[in-house]
């Protein structure tokens, strides 16, 4: 293969992987990353994974410490809390930018190509996640460059086959960043099952049947599939405001109405306005925290509200933990003084 005049086994040479410091952190809610790149040197690059929330911060090898440091007190200056901050060495990387341009263009157009047919059978899972074409040829492309970041040629592993392999990973974490790896793997687990039950067997399996199939007890997995049917509800959550079948949400005059239908109607608001801060932001891009729906969220402050539940069993149904729901939660806090404002005046 050759990419820009340039055999690929040579482009590889042209940007070798090196060995890096890097500092991981997540915050209480998004950064300005202009602002808080220009607190680093020029040779220390910042990124930020929507899919996670994670942010890195990557320089040479034994400035790890410094850019904790510098980090702890940017985000202390500016009001922003960290959470898992924490440096990490010998971390092999490589910058796409390294590359000649026009070897890397040639790269990612070929690779990207190659990436959606290979995706293909996949599909069905990127579409829960990414529904618009534009979106998966985006992701696609956004996952060569990673591959691009990590890939290391000094392995004897050809770089199609470490992107396959690769590919497989990123698709399923799609699930896992936005509902928690524990519930996404079940859910994967469980669909396969089924699958491999139904094609055994031409038909699909009673609950006792995929119990024993799994090697579960039936409580288990009413237990996990409950799991999933949160999920699948999850997938659902829509925003009560736009669209062109939206209708006004009135908010009734106190004066006008008995209290107890007033009450309800509290509710109701509170509710649409829950529904409206967790929901995709149609205006904000695709790599941003807004434009994806703020699932956890939207399920630690319903279940915990109307739902009776504490955190603590929720955490336990939900398969994620306490503190991953709390920075959830609080990013659906703020979203929701907002609409609560907008819509009670």
């Amino acid at each position: 293969m050759v990419f820009g005049g340039v055999p690929e086994a040579d482009g590889w040479l042209l940007a070798p992987i090196t060995p890096r410091d890097r500092v991981h952190f997540r915050t209480d809610r998004e950064l300005p990353l202009a602002e808080f790149r220009a607190a680093f040197p020029a040779d220390v690059t910042v990124t930020y994974d929507e899919g996670d929330g994670l942010y890195r911060v990557d320089g040479t090898p034994g400035t790890g410490d410094e850019m904790a440091a510098t980090t702890r007190a940017w985000c202390a200056t500016h009001g922003y809390a960290t959470v898992g901050l924490r440096p990490e060495t010998g971390v092999r990387r490589r910058a796409p930018r390294d590359l000649p341009p026009a070897f890397l263009d040639g790269l990612c157009r070929h690779y990207c190509r190659v990436s959606l047919k290979r995706l293909q059978r996949n599909m069905s899972t990127i579409r829960l996640h990414l529904p618009d074409n534009d979106d998966v040829d985006q992701q696609v492309a956004e996952w060569v460059l990673k591959a691009v970041s990590q890939y290391d040629e000094a392995k004897g592993v050809p770089f199609g086959a470490f992107l396959a392999t690769q590919l497989s990973k990123w698709v399923h974490d799609l699930g896992r960043n936005a509902y928690g790896r524990t519930a996404a793997d079940t859910e994967n687990k469980q669909q396969k099952a089924i699958a491999a039950f139904t094609a055994e067997h031409q038909r699909r399996p009673s609950e006792k049947e995929l119990a024993a199939y799994m090697g579960q007890s039936v409580a288990t997995l009413r237990r996990n599939s409950q799991t999933v049917a949160t999920l699948n509800g999850l997938r659902n959550l829509q925003s009560l405001d736009g669209g062109a079948d939206a209708v006004e949400f009135v908010v009734p005059d106190s004066a006008e109405v008995p209290d107890e239908i007033m009450g309800e109607a509290e509710q109701t608001l509170l509710s649409h306005a829950l529904t409206a801060a967790c929901a995709p932001d149609p205006t904000a891009r695709r790599d941003q925290r807004a434009a994806q729906p703020n699932v956890l969220g939207w399920a630690t402050w319903y279940l915990t509200t109307w739902g009776g539940q504490t955190k603590t069993q929720l955490s336990a149904d939900l398969n994620t933990s306490v503190r991953n729901m709390n920075v959830h939660a609080d990013r659906a806090e703020q979203a929701l003084k907002t609409r609560l404002s907008e819509l009670g005046g």
